[in-house]
C-alpha cells in the first residue's frame, strides 16, 4: 500500500452498514461478517476498487473473486443460469454456497475481479449484517476472506484488524461468524463440479440436484489460473508447518485435537487446543482458523493435527487442512 490507512471499527447496525455502503461507493474497502467467514469487500464494478483489494490482501490477481449479491434476481444480472444452478439457488441461497456460471452478456463485474474467464463466481450470503450492506450498497461486492492472502482465515473482527488494519478503511463487527469455513463452490458450466467443499455438505448439494457430482482434488487446482477461490494448492496456510494424521506429539509441537481422546505426548505439547472434544464437526468448523492462528503463534515447531473425520463438514475441514499443510 502506498500509504496506511485510519482503520475504523464499528458495530454493526443500521448505521454502520450506511457507513459500510458509503466507503464502498467511494471505492474504499470494508471488512463485514458473513456466516462463512469474514469477507474483504468492494465494488465489485470497480476496477480500481478491486485492484486495491488485491493490493490489500497481497492476492494473486490470477484467482478470482466472489461477487456477493443480494438474492437470484440479482445473481441472474452477472451470471447465465442452467437448469441445475436454477435448483441448487432454490434449494440452498441464501447460504454458504457459491456458483461458478457463464457469465451474463451484460455483466457489470470488472474483468480483473474475474481473472479475464468468461466465468464468475456468485454467492447470495445469509448473514443479517451482509445483507444489510449488499442492501444498502446496491450493487454487487466481491469479499475473500478478510486477511492477508494465504494466511488463517478470519472469523472474528479482531483477526480482521490484526491481518489488515491500516491496509482497508472500515471493519464492521458483528462478532464470530457461525459456520466458521468459506462457502462451498460447485461449478454448472456443463456438469456440475465441486470445486471446494464448505459450508454447505456434499449431501446437500446432492440431494438438492437429484444427482452425484463429481469433484476437484487439490492436486488438479490450476496453480496459475485457478476457476474458483480457494483452489491455490498452498492456501489457508500458517507460517508454522503443519503434521496431519498426527497419532503422537513430538516435543516442540503445539496440538490441534479432535474428540475426547487425545494422542501419546499431548501433556507435554506446548499448546493444546481441541476442534470439538465432543466430535462435533459443526462445532470443529467454527473453531478451525481461530484454533489455527492461535496455535500459530505459540511458537511450536510445528502443529500436529488429530484425524478428523471425512463426513459431512469434515470435508470441508479437511480440504482446509490439507493445504494448509502444502509445500510453499
Amino acid at each position: 500500500m502506498t500509504a496506511r490507512l485510519a482503520t475504523r471499527i464499528l458495530p454493526a447496525g443500521s448505521a454502520a452498514a450506511a457507513e459500510a455502503a458509503r466507503v464502498l461507493a467511494t471505492g474504499g474497502l470494508v471488512a463485514f461478517p458473513t456466516e462463512t467467514v469474514y469477507g474483504l469487500g468492494a465494488d465489485a464494478t470497480d476496477g480500481q476498487a478491486v485492484a486495491r483489494l488485491y493490493e490489500a490482501k497481497g492476492r494473486p490477481a490470477f484467482n478470482p473473486l466472489i461477487a456477493h449479491v443480494t438474492d437470484r434476481a440479482a445473481a441472474q444480472a452477472l451470471a447465465r443460469f442452467d437448469a441445475d444452478a436454477e435448483r441448487l439457488a432454490a434449494a440452498l441461497w441464501p447460504g454458504p454456497l457459491t456458483l461458478v456460471l457463464p457469465k451474463a452478456a451484460a455483466c457489470p463485474v470488472a474483468e480483473l475481479a474475474t481473472a479475464g474467464l468468461d466465468s464468475i463466481a456468485v454467492r447470495v450470503p445469509n448473514h443479517a449484517v451482509a445483507r444489510a450492506i449488499l442492501t444498502a450498497f446496491g450493487r454487487p461486492v466481491v469479499a475473500p476472506s478478510a486477511n492477508r492472502s494465504g494466511h488463517v482465515s478470519p472469523t472474528t473482527a479482531e483477526h480482521v484488524a490484526a491481518d489488515l488494519s491500516g491496509r482497508i478503511d472500515l471493519i464492521i463487527d458483528g462478532g464470530a461468524t457461525p459456520v466458521g469455513v468459506e462457502s462451498t463452490i460447485v461449478a454448472c458450466l456443463g456438469e456440475p463440479t465441486l470445486l471446494r467443499p464448505g459450508g454447505v455438505p456434499r449431501a446437500a448439494i446432492e440431494r438438492a440436484l437429484g444427482k452425484t457430482i463429481a469433484g476437484a482434488p487439490v492436486s488438479a487446482a490450476d496453480e496459475e489460473a485457478p476457476l474458483a477461490p480457494g483452489m491455490l494448492a498452498s492456501h489457508y496456510a500458517p507460517r508454522t508447518p503443519i503434521r496431519l494424521h498426527a497419532g503422537r506429539i513430538e516435543a516442540g509441537e503445539a496440538l490441534l485435537a479432535f474428540g475426547f481422546l487425545l494422542p501419546e505426548g499431548a501433556e507435554h505439547s506446548k499448546m493444546t487446543l481441541n476442534l470439538s472434544a465432543r466430535g462435533d464437526l459443526i462445532e470443529a468448523a467454527a473453531n478451525l482458523f481461530s484454533h489455527l492462528r492461535a496455535l500459530d503463534a505459540a511458537g511450536a515447531r510445528a502443529i500436529a493435527v488429530m484425524p478428523v473425520p471425512h463426513e459431512g463438514l469434515g470435508e470441508a475441514i479437511n480440504d482446509r487442512l490439507a493445504r494448509a499443510a502444502a509445500d510453499r
